[in-house]
């Protein structure tokens, strides 16, 4: 039950945090906070409720979304911000997932500094680069169980 706290706690943080920054700041009237404001906003979430959740359940975030209403929409073409291929999306979503994966992997091997990787993995650039061309999956199965869940 402590587990499946956390995995609640940190989830509803990271849509708050996270998905909060890119509805209400990203596009406010001349202080819009842009990519990079959602970018940063995007992995100080992940760092902030990590950290704390490392130890109880290992911090596996997973916010969905709603494909209808474009909350935290991503993918290629049409709903891409850069408008961006699918084949340009396919790529992105591959090296930075890769990329995020070597961080992870590398920060929770038992040779690596305790107590650290939430830093690492919260401050990794994958939300800089990949918001402008698919909006950030980093995740192929959210992405296709999302995908599959909503029709397409």
């Amino acid at each position: 039950m402590q587990k499946f706290g956390a995995e609640f706690v940190g989830t509803l943080w990271l849509v708050f945090g996270g998905c909060g920054s890119a509805m209400l700041a990203a596009a406010f009237p001349a202080l819009g906070i842009g990519f990079a404001g959602v970018s940063l906003a995007l992995g100080l979430t992940v760092l902030t409720v990590a950290q704390p959740a490392d130890r109880i359940s290992s911090g596996h975030f997973n916010p969905g979304f709603d494909l209808a209403g474009g909350f935290a929409r991503n993918g290629y073409g049409e709903y891409s911000p850069g408008g961006n291929s699918r084949l340009a999306a396919r790529v992105i979503e591959a090296v930075l997932t890769a990329g995020c994966l070597v961080v992870i992997l590398g920060e929770t091997d038992e040779r690596a500094p305790e107590g650290l990787a939430p830093i690492a993995i919260g401050l990794t650039l994958i939300h800089l680069i990949s918001i402008p061309v698919t909006n950030k999956s980093i995740n192929p199965a959210r992405s296709t169980g999302m995908a599959l869940f909503v029709g397409g």
